[in-house]
């Protein structure tokens, strides 16, 4: 069976975005982004793993689930595939019919869609956001994978929108870099 990593990328206080679902707070320096390129190569967009020179199968992942205002992001920039390299699936009830043909939109149901997804071959699933998405999808979530950035929001995007819900984790691996940012990898316990 396949699994489901949420990796994601979080302040110190557990916020994914600002408010307006913007990244800006978050200061991605070289260190950081070699270690992406090198560690989970397949969660950089198409645009960036071109500008890197990566190209092939990533280490982890061969499918990715996002949350609409995750792909918003892409589509505000005038990318409707942002991980070509990845099947692509949207979760989203206002969407409609997908911008392209290599995205697969799911329209309701995510817990179930991630089920079947979980149940094929292949490899794992990488979900990339949003907060909201998590928070349905919790239950399924096999391994967290935070980028813990060194500051605090103080507001925003939570990364689990749901309410309490205490679930239980094992570290299972760490690595911190030098401008302070730790990459913080969790199982179920």
């Amino acid at each position: 069976m396949r699994k489901l990593t949420y990796y994601i990328g979080s302040s110190v206080d557990g916020f994914i975005a600002d408010p307006d679902g913007g990244l800006g707070m978050f200061k991605v320096g070289p260190e950081l982004v070699d270690f992406i390129a090198t560690e989970y190569p397949e969660t950089l967009p198409g645009d960036a793993r071109t500008q890197l020179g990566l190209d092939g199968p990533g280490k982890h992942f061969d499918t990715v689930v996002q949350g609409r205002a995750s792909y918003g992001l892409a589509l505000d920039a005038g990318v409707t595939s942002p991980f070509p390299h990845l099947r692509q699936y949207v979760v989203s009830s206002s969407l409609g019919e997908t911008p392209d043909p290599a995205v697969t939109v799911i329209p309701a149901d995510p817990v179930a869609a991630v089920r079947a997804l979980k149940a094929e071959d292949g490899g794992g699933i990488y979900l990339a956001g949003g907060g909201n998405l998590a928070g349905q999808l919790s239950g399924e979530i096999d391994e967290l994978v935070v980028k813990v950035y060194p500051v605090v929001a103080g507001g925003g995007i939570p990364m689990f929108g749901r309410g309490f819900a205490p679930t239980h984790l094992a570290l299972t691996n760490h690595h911190v870099l030098d401008d302070g940012t730790a990459i913080l990898t969790y199982t179920s316990a």
